[in-house]
């Protein structure tokens, strides 16, 4: 399989910090800011293989370990690159850097689902 991969760069805001998200209390990059800039990252790098507009995936698994604080207004970078594709299944190597070098590393599985067949089911989760 020929490896792919996507990169993914934003300065770090206010609202990403992890005293703005609740998830500590100091003014650095927060755990759940770097995840989701990851996850991001491999959802784009998905659309472009998957290139159907009736299927879309969805998160299933992330194991990070967030190694490395930066600060607000700092740049980082997260890739993922795509280890494994069954056709449903996508299994990356995702990892996260500021100009000083990793910040965070880890794993990330997406599944291929149809897009409106499990929005529907979402959103009918409660009704009955």
């Amino acid at each position: 399989m020929e490896e792919k991969t996507l990169t993914k760069t934003i300065k770090v805001e206010e609202e990403q910090l992890a005293v703005s998200m609740g998830s500590g209390g100091l003014a650095v990059l927060a755990t759940p800011a770097v995840v989701a800039l990851m996850e991001n990252a491999a959802f784009e790098l998905c659309e472009e293989i998957l290139n159907n507009d009736e299927l879309t995936t969805v998160g299933t698994a992330i194991s990070i370990e967030h190694t490395s604080p930066t600060p607000l207004g700092a740049e980082i970078s997260a890739t993922a690159v795509l280890k494994e594709n069954d056709g449903r299944f996508f299994n990356f190597e995702v990892s996260a850097s500021d100009a000083k070098g990793i910040i965070a590393k880890g794993t990330h599985t997406r599944v291929s689902v149809k897009a409106e067949k499990f929005q529907k089911k979402a959103d009918e989760k409660f009704n009955g």
